[in-house]
């Protein structure tokens, strides 16, 4: 008895094994088969990345397409590195999380591909420069940009007459036009400590120099002198904004110029499908912050807000550069940028959406400065720090803060830079 079970456990067993070893013989467990896995950090866009997966998956039969948005892909790529599980392919934002997986050398040197030579070079000097030293090769293929300045309610504009300013005379003249008609000229969300960057972001980029954080690593200045415009003419908005902006999340702003309750709002070209949503019928468009006294010193505020990476550790590139070449070609980037209301890092006749009309002009000439917050080391809290100083209105105090806390979160950065500078200098 106990040898006939024994015997049928036997055969149970062998046969699970020719189970699992016939399911591995399918499309996705053949040797045959290529897994490529992406892993981006836009949840907002996972329905395009799932029909991205399964058009690709249609048509490839070698390679099998994976691709994961997390809500929180920035932390989980992190543990995925420490635990050296690395997916073939990221896709994240151009900002200081980059800068660290360049300084880790998690990523591939894709200087070979061919794919580059159709990016706009403004971008691909953005991302050369938000490396923390100057490191050789290439390690991203942007893909996506934003733009951030001022949306306006184009209907109201119209219907009282209300120009385009050009410079910052020009802009708070139009505040004060504005609201003596009794309209609100702005709304804020400021409850949401990160919206405070995105006035700051596009006031410094029309003020400072583009590497002005470049220059505080090295030393040849300090941000109470390089900021010190940028927190006056940020602060005098203020004035023209609801009586406590504090009280209002970016929601709630959204929600608030949806309805005609502001004739503007200094967000990015990010917010336009939440205020859409609210009103699908609103007539938005928009124009680059003027924060430059002079008419022709403006600069746009755009920035990577979404690129391809290849891991190191990606066993097979020819099949990642194949998965790129899949994700640029040009229907798949209008469709995104149809979605997400986006500017195509890559050159081409692409249709951008209506309401970034008024900044069209300088994507086309590539007269813009990335995020200075792409800089900002995120244990720093320059949100947090902005939302203080928009309360307490202390220019000195706030300037004196910002370079003491640089100095502290940026320390490791710093020596890292200046060691660089004395070694190559010599």
């Amino acid at each position: 008895m106990k040898g006939r079970r024994l015997a049928r456990l036997l055969f149970i067993g062998c046969m699970l094994v020719c189970i699992i070893s016939l399911q591995g013989c399918g499309s996705k467990g053949n040797s045959s088969v290529t897994e490529i896995e992406i892993v981006q950090y836009k949840p907002e866009a996972s329905n395009y990345f799932k029909m991205v997966e399964e058009e690709f998956n249609k048509t490839h039969d070698d390679i099998h397409l994976t691709i994961n948005s997390p809500n929180d892909a920035t932390a989980i790529l992190r543990t995925r590195f420490i635990r050296e599980d690395y997916p073939d392919i990221v896709g994240i934002g151009g900002d200081i999380e980059y800068s660290y997986y360049v300084d880790a050398q998690i990523l591939e040197d894709i200087s070979g591909y061919e794919g580059l030579n159709n990016i706009k070079q403004v971008y691909r000097d953005i991302d050369e420069s938000l490396e923390l030293v100057p490191t050789e090769g290439t390690f991203a293929i942007p893909y996506m940009a934003n733009a951030a300045g001022i949306l306006y309610n184009r209907d109201l504009f119209e219907e009282n007459g209300w120009k385009i300013p050009n410079n910052w005379n020009e802009f708070i003249t139009l505040c004060k036009d504005i609201k003596a008609k009794g309209i609100l000229p702005f709304y804020f969300g400021f409850k949401d400590t990160w919206s405070c960057l995105a006035p700051w972001n596009a006031i410094a980029v029309g003020l400072t120099e583009p590497d002005t954080v470049k220059k505080v690593n090295r030393g040849e200045t300090n941000f109470t002198t390089e900021y010190a415009e940028v927190a006056k003419k940020y602060l005098s908005l203020l004035e023209y904004g609801p009586e406590s902006p504090f009280a209002y999340s970016y929601n709630d702003a959204c929600t608030a110029f949806a309805r005609g309750e502001s004739a503007m709002y200094p967000i990015g070209s990010y917010a336009v499908p939440q205020i859409l949503s609210v009103n699908p019928d609103l007539n938005i468009d928009s124009f680059v912050m003027p924060a430059s006294d002079s008419s022709d010193g403006n600069t746009l505020n755009s920035g990577i807000d979404l690129q391809f990476c290849v891991t190191e550790a990606c066993e097979n590139k020819e099949a990642a550069y194949e998965v790129l070449n899949f994700l640029f070609e040009d229907e798949n980037i209008q469709q995104y940028a149809d979605a997400q209301n986006a500017i195509p890092c890559k050159e081409g006749d692409f249709k951008l959406a209506s309401m970034l009309d008024g900044m069209t002009e300088y994507i086309e000439a590539g007269k813009m400065a990335d995020f200075h917050d792409h800089y900002y080391p995120g244990e720093m809290s320059v949100d947090a720090l902005l939302q203080t100083f928009l309360i307490d209105q202390d220019v000195n105090g706030f300037l004196e803060t910002f370079d003491k806390n640089w100095q502290r979160y940026n320390r490791d950065i710093i020596r890292k830079v200046q060691e660089y500078e004395q070694n190559n200098n010599e």
